[in-house]
């Protein structure tokens, strides 16, 4: 489309808004961008309308189609609430949980969503303030509900905000209903098909009640009580990053045992601005530098840090020489699974039907741990949606364990169906009291797990490419790679290809091709090398960019070989980043 036709379309469905059903204050921000002499900001607002993707809704917030606002949520909710009812129509009533985090606009689009679910007749269990994502997955299980959404926009910067919807095993939904859902909200056109006019009989607010037996289900996870009792003066500090963290995590760590909690104050702040931070992101260092530095004044065993809406952790320990170092997503994917496989063969709790999950961009040293502890692994697509969907289909006949990826989310338990950095962080200080009364430090529990299933080091690769342009610069790279994959990658042969989006899997040395196994198609591509490397490329569902996961194999015979094999490994990982050309 030419740009004076992309405008003009713009200017046409934004004179919608100002002449339409919409508030006041929404109607001039409006006339301000189409008065503007630079039209780059009105483009980017209309442009397209926000799609309601497989996880609901996220996006820059502001006025327009294109944008979290009342209205982009409203059509969310009310398409949502049309969908719910035509799938339970025959209960007596229908229930929804709502959830938010700390970001600016979270309580009033809570409240919003709240109020147009009543006005269909659902009944709302509002909480009364912000709380982690996966207490609002709990509770959805825990009240009996069909459906729930969290607005939060994770660990994004602050002007974005997001709606994530869910099922009623607390799950975010998938297939049928993910698409389903979708076709409802975009039949929703017309600002006055939204029934904004709440019921306040049908809208329950709830708080503590529901914190109480959440916590209390987190403490039946411990498999070390006598070691976090010999440990209980460990020195945690923990920063919620301005977040929803701040409300339940530092609570359950008491209740676990844990007596020596260290706070990190300026970050307690719950703040959408995130004020000390430019990014809360605990994957990124810059966010984790006011904990590591409170960290090193006293004298701490560990930092944990969680995201705004309390699903993911970041963590940062001591290395051999006493300096601070972050704990990567996958490393920590990779302990969680070592020690509940290692306490629950120790507890005598395998029997032979338990199983873990990890995504398919998640290290493949979880496979090999599970591999030689005889426990079953799924590797599923990326998103915690799909670990649920494993636990979905073996309820009852198989034994959970855990299940994580590389992007720091990691769940311990299945009364929760979305990743919890509450039942996280209460599971990484009882790792670090075992490791403590096993005479080690959480590093040299890592390097001993390197030392054990063999050496791995992993790098995240992001390309950001914002709005319009950038999404078909995305979409290139992608075609591509397809037509033109590589044939080496840093001096080794690519020996097989896996392609999500065709569902065939082809050797390439043989020509040998197969089909993937898995539920639906997936835009990712990965390519295997004769060394062991790894590399997986997709398109973020969230943000404005292409993601290259790398994964490079390499060799540690002993803990004093630990930082020559990050060496080889950082130059390898190096040289493959120059042979894709990112």
């Amino acid at each position: 489309m030419e740009n004076n036709d992309l405008l003009k379309e713009v200017m046409t469905k934004a004179q919608l808004w100002i002449d339409g059903n919409y508030d006041d204050e929404t109607k001039k921000e409006v006339r301000r961008l189409m008065d503007a002499p630079d039209k780059t900001e009105l483009i980017e607002s209309f442009y397209k309308d926000l799609e309601f993707g497989t996880g609901g809704l996220r996006g820059i917030m502001g006025v327009g189609t294109n944008r979290m606002n009342i209205y982009t949520v409203g059509a969310a909710t009310q398409g949502l609430s049309n969908y719910l009812k035509s799938q339970f129509a025959t209960l007596p009533q229908i229930s929804v949980v709502i959830g938010h985090d700390c970001r600016n606009n979270s309580r009033k689009f809570a409240e919003i969503s709240a109020d147009i679910f009543s006005a269909n007749g659902i009944k709302v269990y509002l909480f009364d303030d912000l709380r982690p994502t996966p207490e609002a997955s709990f509770a959805i299980r825990h009240l009996g509900c069909q459906s729930g959404i969290i607005i939060t926009a994770s660990h994004n910067p602050k002007e974005y905000n997001g709606y994530k919807a869910y099922w009623d095993d607390g799950a975010q939904m998938i297939a049928p209903h993910d698409v389903n859902v979708i076709k409802e909200v975009e039949k929703i056109t017309d600002v006055n098909d939204i029934r904004f006019k709440g019921n306040p009989e049908l809208i329950e607010i709830i708080g503590e009640e529901i914190d109480k037996v959440y916590i209390d289900a987190i403490k039946t996870l411990s498999l070390s009580p006598d070691s976090i009792k010999r440990n209980s003066d460990l020195k945690i500090v923990y920063t919620p990053i301005h977040g929803t963290g701040v409300k339940l995590i530092p609570q359950a760590l008491q209740e676990y045992g844990f007596k020596n909690i260290i706070h990190v104050p300026e970050q307690d702040v719950v703040s959408g601005d995130f004020p000390t931070v430019v990014s809360p992101n605990p994957e990124e260092p810059a966010a984790l530098a006011m904990a590591v530095n409170k960290a090193k004044e006293v004298d701490a065993d560990i930092v944990m840090a969680s995201d705004p809406d309390a699903d993911r952790l970041g963590i940062a320990v001591k290395d051999d020489k006493g300096e601070w170092i972050l704990v990567n997503g996958n490393q920590t994917c990779m302990m969680f699974i070592y020690y509940l496989i290692t306490r629950w063969k120790e507890l005598g709790k395998i029997k032979g039907n338990e199983y873990v999950v990890k995504t398919i961009v998640t290290t493949e040293i979880v496979k090999d741990i599970a591999r030689k502890n005889g426990v079953e692994l799924y590797d599923c697509y990326t998103g915690f949606k799909w670990i649920a969907a494993v636990m979905r289909e073996n309820e009852g006949n198989k034994q959970y364990i855990g299940g994580g990826e590389e992007s720091y989310g990691f769940l311990p338990e299945t009364f929760v169906r979305d990743k919890d950095a509450v039942s996280s962080c209460t599971l990484m200080a009882e790792m670090a009291a075992w490791a403590k009364d096993n005479g080690k430090s959480i590093y040299q529990l890592l390097q001993d797990i390197y030392l054990e299933y063999g050496y791995g080091r992993e790098k995240g690769i992001s390309v950001v490419r914002k709005g319009k342009s950038g999404a078909e610069e995305i979409a290139a790279i992608m075609t591509d790679f397809r037509n033109n994959p590589p044939k080496e990658i840093a001096g080794s042969k690519v020996s097989l290809i896996k392609d999500y989006q065709t569902l065939k899997m082809k050797e390439t040395l043989n020509g040998k091709e197969e089909a993937l196994d898995m539920p639906t198609t997936s835009n990712v591509l990965q390519f295997f090398t004769e060394d062991g490397t790894k590399i997986s490329v997709r398109p973020s569902g969230t943000e404005p960019k292409i993601k290259f996961y790398v994964e490079v194999r390499g060799e540690l015979k002993s803990r004093e070989g630990y930082a020559e094999a990050e060496a080889l490994a950082d130059a390898k990982i190096e040289a493959v980043r120059k042979s894709l050309g990112v």
